[in-house]
């Protein structure tokens, strides 16, 4: 029994079958966390959360790449482009006050954070900018989950290809390597959780599909915060950090998640992910920290029931 602490069964992807995949889903395992990523994703999570009578939750937030517009990616499922594009929405703290307290199967504000991904799209004098509204709305978000008594879902990604310069041209941390506790968004997500627990905030939460460094895991895990852990771990290459990762952290840090429908693990890699496939992570976890599969299971339930407090 496992709890999919992170999945997007709200999306496109799952518009022709979402009912079967949730149903197919339970019959095995505890939970899932159904995650919003703007105002209608929201919106939807909630709606497969009501559905349930048990086993579906609902996270409500504004990712940080839907505050930009014309931000694109594409993915490839099952042999097939998936094609993403950010729908611009400002922050509107009031909004998600509502969505969150409109039903009790919300278990978590999210997800939430920085992201500085796509900046390379975007002239230099622009980024700033980008940076600010970002953590604008984070910090408003961070204060409505105190509100609300509710666990944060942070989202954070570093600048692909070193588009955004680690130096205080862009107003981020200076990090002299990528192995630096300050290195990148994810020392910038650091910084920001620091001076709102600082200024007396009380913040509970995951920082889901972890990509930062060991420093960083270990920073977020002294602050109580846990680390999401998502089928790249599972990765024949370009998983090793996130492996060493796994091994040093004490497993009642660890949250396990698929962020459906992306990042499959292996063996379903360059398919639609699944919300069961979350068994195969926790396969990986158990490997990695050489413990049976039934203890991870047995304790990052437990992670995610009293996080979520479900």
């Amino acid at each position: 029994m496992l709890v999919d602490s992170h999945c997007h069964i709200n999306f496109i992807s799952y518009k022709d079958d979402a009912d079967e995949v949730i149903k197919d889903f339970l019959r095995d395992n505890y939970a899932m966390v159904v995650v919003g990523s703007q105002d209608s994703s929201s919106r939807r999570a909630i709606e497969y959360a009501d559905k349930y009578e048990r086993g579906v939750y609902a996270a409500v937030g504004l990712h940080p790449i839907d505050l930009i517009d014309e931000a694109e990616d594409t993915v490839m499922m099952d042999g097939k482009p998936y094609t993403f594009k950010s729908r611009q929405e400002d922050f509107d703290q009031e909004k998600y006050r509502q969505l969150a307290r409109s039903s009790d199967k919300v278990v978590a504000i999210g997800e939430v954070g920085l992201d500085y991904y796509y900046f390379d799209k975007f002239p230099d004098e622009k980024i700033p900018e980008l940076i600010a509204k970002q953590k604008e709305a984070l910090r408003g978000f961070i204060a409505l989950a105190e509100e609300l008594g509710l666990p944060l879902i942070f989202h954070c990604r570093d600048a692909k290809d070193s588009a955004v310069k680690n130096d205080d041209s862009h107003g981020l941390l200076v990090g002299t390597d990528s192995s630096d506790v300050n290195f990148g968004a994810y020392g910038d997500l650091l910084q920001l959780i620091k001076e709102e627990i600082a200024a007396g905030r009380k913040i509970r939460g995951v920082v889901h599909c972890f990509g930062g460094n060991l420093a960083q895991a270990q920073e977020f895990s002294k602050l109580g915060l846990y680390i999401g852990i998502t089928g790249i771990v599972t990765f024949k290459k370009k998983a090793e950090a996130l492996q060493e990762i796994v091994r040093t952290l004490p497993l009642e840090k660890i949250l396990v998640e698929t962020d459906a429908p992306f990042l499959s693990p292996e063996p379903h890699r360059g398919q639609r992910c699944l919300p069961q496939y979350v068994e195969f992570v926790a396969q990986k976890v158990a490997s990695l920290k050489g413990v049976d599969y039934e203890e991870v299971a047995r304790v990052t339930t437990g992670n995610s029931k009293n996080l979520f407090k479900i």
